[in-house]
């Protein structure tokens, strides 16, 4: 750069502003000329990493720079620009780790970094693998935030088959300069050994997954296949079979739990489940009891055990009036078992049928067979239905066969041989009597029977007991009292023992209000009492009458007592009848009363006195 100074004085006045420039500060490293004030480095290939920034003294002095003259100075910041003129370098030529051989790929197995002196995208730095036995089975990418190699796992590593690997890692500038390349390479090399740690693996089974096939029908203990799994660890412990039975439910299988070994526990049927599929697990005795599972497709091998039958099991309908030779059927033929290449179904006659007169068979070959009728004319009348048995054979091996009969229906047709009707009834019925007819009078029947259970029921219903149980005593036995009664001594219009016996309605209850008179011969020894009665005769009078009551319920009820007395001692307690002269009303009467209160404590037994009663 260049500095300027400026002097006040006359510049025409000899050499009093001749200014002459000067380093002060910042040498051997700058240098500036003495006349213009330019400052320039005096050092090549200066290094930034070494010392990045510089301050510099300039001085200004007049007088031509001799003594006497006088000076200024200014300080000048000067800062080095980075470079990119070296390269990445591994602060050690090797570097150890290791990994365990139950991690899985993608996990990280360590880092490394190579240093950069330079700044910004001229330090950046790139990784990559060079050469070593674990090229496939590890990688190293770089964390653009921590400029670090991070090596991974690419492959599952075995303890038991390499325990380790050696890898050579090279970094790189990945912006180069082409000024510096004659200085050197821009990377750096370093060799990575990676160690595989043992841990404790579950069993290996030999294959991913294991095929088999057994017959079905085959007997108890059929073996259907072996698995194999070992424990690959050191150790080699010895390892247990197990079936899981969430895919055996049923249990069709069994499984050595030392061998492996996978037999039947009893007959398989092929046409019920083809395939079975189960889990086989193999677990280490001892150590972590790690366990390993295989899938197991067992395949259940067909033998001809099952009779071929007709297709469908419709009937066959023939017109009656079917020409001979005609064909009104042709029947096909289904298997349970699997049909082997070139296999076909016989279709011939039962031998029990096979002289009838009406039908013939002809197998086709192609395991169908047709049905012809051989008589002419068929009548409804005489037979409607004819069973033709039919044996179809399989030809397997063994061969299987079965007898299956056609049922063929006679029906009548027009001319154009259209099916008119199957049913034999409309010739059964009397002329003019036409199902619909037939359909009324059974249900008219019908009706009849339902009147005549429903009469049969309310007879019986009427045979019942008038008298109800307490929990039916409120069905509908309503009673219309049309009486506003007669006083304090008539309360036979509100006896609720009337809605206990509808009867009561009718009249046929006596009082129980009063003294009630006889209405019906009294049992030997039972006396009528007079009628100057009393409370405690009155009692004994009434519970006599409903001991001796032939209209009495059967069951337990409450009798009503509402004997009040024939008459009053006091007479009316009325204040309407006082004669009292000081006051309209009279409440003396008690006193009164007095007599017939003691007189009914006596009665009952009370031994309080009068005045207590009073």
């Amino acid at each position: 750069m260049q500095v300027t100074a400026t002097d006040a004085d006359d510049p025409t006045y000899g050499n009093s502003a001749r200014l002459v420039y000067s380093i002060l500060q910042g040498q051997p490293y700058f240098s500036v000329e003495p006349q213009t004030g330019i400052i320039r480095t005096a050092l090549p290939n200066m290094d930034r990493e070494a010392r990045q920034e510089y301050d510099v003294v300039i001085q200004a002095k007049d007088m031509g720079g001799h003594m006497g003259g006088l000076s200024g100075t200014t300080e000048v910041k000067i800062t080095l620009t980075d470079v990119n003129d070296n390269p990445p370098k591994f602060p050690q030529s090797v570097y150890a780790m290791s990994i365990s051989e139950d991690k899985v790929p993608g996990e990280e197995v360590g880092r490394m970094k190579a240093k950069d002196p330079d700044l910004g995208e001229n330090g950046l730095v790139t990784y990559r693998l060079i050469e070593g036995d674990g090229m496939g089975v590890f990688e190293i990418t770089t964390d653009t935030e921590t400029h670090e190699g991070v090596i991974k796992l690419k492959k599952a590593v075995d303890f038991e088959t390499k325990r380790a690997y050696t890898l050579r890692v090279e970094a790189s500038n990945v912006n180069v300069d082409p000024r510096f390349l004659s200085w050197g390479p821009y990377k750096d090399t370093a060799t990575v050994k990676i160690m595989v740690e043992d841990a404790d693996e579950p069993p290996t089974f030999t294959a991913s997954s294991y095929t088999f096939e057994v017959e079905e029908n085959a007997p108890d203990g059929t073996v259907v296949g072996q698995v194999h799994a070992k424990d690959t660890d050191l150790t080699n412990s010895p390892v247990r079979y197990m079936i899981s039975r969430y895919t055996d439910v049923e249990q069709f299988f069994s499984i050595g739990h030392e061998d492996g070994v996978i037999k039947t526990t009893r007959p398989l049927d092929r046409e019920t489940l083809p395939w079975h599929n189960i889990s086989v697990s193999a677990t280490e005795i001892g150590g972590h009891h790690q366990d390993a599972k295989v899938r197991v497709n067992i395949k259940v091998r067909d033998i001809n055990d099952n009779a071929p039958e007709f297709a469908t099991q419709n009937e066959v309908l023939v017109c009656e009036n079917v020409a001979p030779g005609k064909l009104i059927e042709t029947i096909s033929a289904v298997d349970k078992d699997e049909m082997a290449h070139r296999q076909y179904f016989h279709f011939s006659i039962a031998p029990e049928a096979v002289n009838n007169q009406n039908f013939s068979l002809k197998d086709n070959r192609d395991n169908t067979a047709s049905i012809y009728a051989t008589r002419k004319g068929f009548s409804r009348m005489t037979q409607d239905i004819y069973f033709l048995p039919i044996e179809i054979n399989d030809n397997g091996h063994p061969p299987m066969s079965s007898t299956n009969t056609l049922t063929i229906r006679i029906c009548s047709c027009d001319s154009k041989d259209t099916i008119l009707s199957c049913n034999v009834e409309p010739y059964i019925l009397p002329a003019g009597l036409s199902t619909g007819a037939l359909i009324a009078i059974l249900a008219c029947i019908v009706i009849l029977l339902a009147i005549v259970v429903l009469f049969v029921a309310l007879r019986r219903q009427k045979k019942e007991p008038l008298i109800v149980f307490e929990e039916e005593d409120i069905r509908e036995n309503i009673i219309t009292y049309d009486d506003e009664g007669g006083g304090e001594e008539d309360t036979e219009a509100f006896d609720i023992a009337t809605l206990q016996n509808p009867d009561g309605a009718n009249g046929f209850l006596p009082r129980k209000d009063i003294k009630p008179e006889l209405q019906y011969p009294l049992q030997p020894g039972v006396q009528p009492l007079a009628n100057s009665v009393d409370v405690d005769d009155f009692i004994k009078t009434r519970i006599s009458d409903a001991d001796n009551d032939p209209t009495a319920p059967p069951y337990d009820s409450i009798q009503i007592y509402g004997y009040e007395g024939r008459g009053s001692i006091a007479s009316s307690l009325s204040s309407l009848e006082s004669v009292t002269t000081d006051s309209d009303l009279d409440y003396d009467y008690l006193q009164s009363w007095g007599p017939r209160f003691k007189k009914l404590a006596d009665l009952y037994g009370t031994k309080d006195s009068a005045d207590n009663n009073s």
